[in-house]
């Protein structure tokens, strides 16, 4: 498969999934705080390289791709490289944003709306600490509310339809920048010997 038909087959499973989620959100009333990225601030998010392909590619067809693929090599920080502070001072309190937001990755979309299944087969939200405490009423009526049969994506559902788009690129969890070099890697060797994608200006 062409990585131009891989990124469309993962923006359509993250079209379905958004739909999904937006779904959830209303029948909930469960929202991220404004301007709260403390999730994107921990240092042990995984991911694949797979769900980031998209933003690779788009980084690709834009000629930024190599600029920050030597970028997220010289740098020593574990946060995601895409997550954007809202100042110097916000660098480590949590306040902050996706700076590709519509090319975040699966992980992203997922945590705070999606569940896991514990070892008696119930649904369990996988949402932060803000969400379970400025939010409990909402996220008790969830919790409830999934167990009377509410449906809610599943990460391993979801991570399972990924890998059937490229099984190795989605079976591949590592820290996120690594899987951000990854994806930026995989385009840029795709297209090493081949055409420039058709409809863009050679900027590589």
């Amino acid at each position: 498969m062409s990585i131009i038909k891989k990124v469309r087959a993962v923006d359509n499973l993250y079209a379905g999934l958004d739909k999904e989620i937006a779904s959830f959100q209303e029948k909930t009333s469960l929202h991220c705080k404004a301007g709260c990225g403390k999730c994107c601030t921990h240092a042990e998010v995984d991911a694949s390289p797979l769900e980031f392909l998209p933003w690779a590619y788009h980084l690709f067809v834009n000629g930024l791709a190599g600029e920050t693929l030597d970028t997220l090599k010289a740098g020593s920080s574990a946060v995601c490289h895409i997550y954007q502070p809202l100042s110097l001072v916000d660098k480590n309190n949590g306040n902050g944003k996706c700076s590709d937001y519509i090319y975040r990755g699966l992980i992203c979309r997922l945590f705070g709306y999606g569940a896991n299944r514990d070892k008696f087969g119930e649904m369990r939200l996988a949402t932060c600490k803000i969400i379970k405490e400025e939010q409990a009423q909402n996220f008790d009526e969830a919790r409830i509310s999934m167990q009377k049969g509410l449906y809610v994506p599943v990460f391993t559902d979801y991570y399972m339809k990924l890998s059937q788009i490229d099984f190795i690129l989605g079976n591949q969890i590592v820290p996120i920048n690594r899987a951000l070099i990854l994806a930026i890697e995989e385009v840029l060797q795709y297209y090493a010997y081949r055409p420039f994608p058709r409809g863009f200006k050679d900027c590589a």
